[in-house]
């Protein structure tokens, strides 16, 4: 398949993304002056899965639909945010570290992190669809490791006693006494604690080629109830499919493109 020549090999892994996609099934599929574009924003971006799980969900519900990665430093978020609308996004995702500063620009917003915009009507709305990831968890006790945008995305979803543990605040992280654990940092390869049998483990931290995180590897090893960084990635990202197409996602294709990336 030609690349594009000159452009940054993430640029050129998002954009083409679902061309990669649709030679799988021996049909080419092209962006045109027709496609809707949704954007992933952040810093860095390169090692994100979500293209390859949008475009997968697009292709599966049959939407000329792309979703492109695009690295934005801090000082140059207010000016994506308002020029996506101009060149005539739907809508976008946003990662770290922008979750709490793009609910300051938004127009609305249904909290103060958000990692869901939705373009229409020229207002700029904002959506935690983090939540999405612990809806549905019981837990009497909650341990929540960092204290960024994705923890704060997550707080107003968390039921029970939460404490919340940082490097700015409360440390080391004592889980012993919680039901559900959370790690809302973006550490793979150190264990910041050691979960135990009969806990739930939830961690937003995930590797690109599918390996587990150490807190992942631990945490199955002791038996635990696991949502990994993918699973994780599944949940948020099918709430925004919803919100940007009205259409229901296609979450088991969303699933199989990330596990087999």
């Amino acid at each position: 398949m030609l690349r594009a020549s000159g452009l940054p090999a993430s640029w050129s892994d998002s954009l083409f993304a679902r061309e990669r996609l649709s030679n799988l099934t021996g049909r080419i599929t092209l962006i045109s002056g027709s496609t809707r574009l949704v954007a992933l924003l952040g810093q860095p971006v390169a090692g994100s899965l979500s293209p390859r799980m949008q475009n997968a969900a697009f292709a599966a519900r049959g939407l000329d639909w792309a979703y492109v990665a695009c690295e934005v430093a801090p000082e140059r978020l207010e000016a994506a945010i308002r020029g996506l609308p101009a060149l005539g996004f739907a809508g976008a995702n946003i990662t770290a570290p922008h979750k709490q500063a793009a609910a300051e620009l938004c127009d609305e917003a249904d909290g103060s992190s958000v990692n869901t915009l939705l373009f229409r009507d020229r207002c700029v709305s904002g959506f935690n669809t983090d939540r999405a990831i612990v809806a549905g968890i019981e837990a009497d006790r909650v341990c929540v490791i960092g204290a960024g945008g994705a923890a704060q995305a997550l707080l107003p979803a968390l039921l029970g006693e939460v404490r919340v543990f940082s490097r700015g605040g409360s440390w080391p992280p004592d889980a012993s006494n919680a039901d559900l654990i959370v790690n809302a940092t973006p550490v793979r390869d150190e264990l910041l604690v050691e979960p135990r049998a009969g806990q739930i483990v939830v961690d937003l931290a995930y590797r690109a080629d599918g390996r587990p995180t150490a807190f992942v590897e631990a945490a199955r090893a002791a038996g635990c109830e696991v949502i990994d960084g993918l699973e994780a990635l599944v949940r948020q990202g099918a709430a925004s499919f919803e919100l940007w197409t009205g259409v229901t996602p296609p979450v088991n294709a969303m699933r199989a493109a990330v596990r087999s990336a």
